[in-house]
């Protein structure tokens, strides 16, 4: 069973902490601000230098958070392994597309015994690969950990009340990073089920674009609490399969992070939903975007990975449909009403199907 505490660690004394953040993007940029005002020393990467120049000048970074204003001992770079080497730890906000190349072009940069976080929710294509398991295969020699949670990056710069779950092995990872980032708005809950946080994580993101586009064709409260819970039950089903603790679809990271990513149009996953509901194609739906929506590409590969161990998921069945093979939405929503009603809870009555 998964260890979650409650205890909030006090913050450190006045010496703050030199910490890396490798991604410029929206949430790279929440946890750079988060750990600056905490007192730290961030080391900010990423790859577009006039980005960086940007930051650096005016405090902002106008792409991902053009309002924000970045305060604190924030130092933008487009040199990774100037960012990480004296960092105690690093925060890896990359796209899951961009993750492996990244860290592996820089392998040697990292240390022994560095703690490394991956910020990112996604799956690679090659392998079915979580980012946890990229760091253990490219830097073995560092100390790997996750992030997951009901975590908008709009509302963690905004100071919104918010908590996350930091998920390793070492109990040393959990409590510096509990240490790094608590603070009067931002709770850290802690867990061991790496796998489970970090699956959890990546598959919601499906069910946030299912939500969005239920959203835009107007189905009532209760079809959209229905195909949360389900989404719920599919995700959890999958998972445990693989290896995840059923308790942590319970926590921050399960139930937590699939509600809030299937309720808010603050959900990059969400408003693609809510632009294929509207009757847009694909394409046009991520230009309108601009950033990386990561259940587009969670969805292929969790549809293939079910398909090849037998598990059954109609939602993410559905959503394929949908997207890939030119399937009408109500033509879909009709199928999934006359499915076979099975259990309500998994893991508790025997499925009827198993596929």
């Amino acid at each position: 069973m998964s260890q979650n505490t409650d205890a909030q660690p006090q913050r450190p004394g006045a010496s703050g902490q030199h910490v890396a953040v490798l991604g410029g993007g929206s949430f790279g940029t929440a946890m750079a601000k988060v750990l600056a005002e905490n007192g730290h020393t961030v080391h900010f990467w990423m790859r577009d230098q006039a980005q960086a120049d940007q930051i650096r000048e005016t405090g902002y970074n106008t792409r991902y958070m053009p309002d924000v204003k970045l305060e604190g001992d924030i130092r933008p770079t487009i040199h990774l392994p100037e960012a990480v080497a004296n960092a105690g730890t690093v925060l890896v906000a990359i796209p899951s597309k961009a993750f492996r190349a990244v860290i592996r072009e820089n392998s040697a940069a990292f240390r022994d015994g560095q703690i490394v976080v991956s910020l990112t929710k996604g799956i690679e294509e090659h392998g079915f690969k979580l980012m946890s398991e990229i760091l253990v295969e490219e830097i073995p020699r560092c100390r790997i950990g996750v992030l997951g949670g009901p975590n908008l990056a709009g509302e963690i710069v905004s100071r919104d009340l918010t908590a996350t779950t930091i998920a390793a092995k070492d109990p040393d990872v959990r409590r510096e990073l509990q240490l790094l980032l608590g603070c009067e708005y931002f709770r850290v809950y802690a867990n061991v089920d790496v796998y489970g946080v970090e699956l959890a994580g990546a598959l919601k993101n499906i069910y946030a674009i299912i939500a969005g586009l239920a959203s835009a064709r107007g189905l009532g409260e209760n079809a959209k609490a229905m195909l949360i819970t389900r989404g719920l039950a599919e995700m959890s089903r999958f998972a445990v399969s693989l290896g995840a603790n059923p308790m942590t679809f319970m926590g921050l990271a399960g139930v937590g992070d699939l509600i809030v990513t299937c309720t808010s149009s603050k959900s990059r996953n969400f408003r693609i939903g809510y632009a294929l509901g509207e009757g847009k194609d694909l394409d046009d739906a991520v230009a309108e975007l601009g950033q990386v929506a990561e259940g587009i590409y969670t969805l292929k590969l969790v549809k293939q990975k079910s398909e090849a161990i037998g598990i059954y998921m109609p939602l993410v069945r559905g959503l394929h449909e949908i997207m890939y093979e030119g399937a009408s939405i109500n033509a879909v929503i009709n199928s999934l009403m006359m499915s076979v009603q099975n259990s309500d809870v998994e893991f508790i009555l025997p499925r009827t199907i198993s596929q």
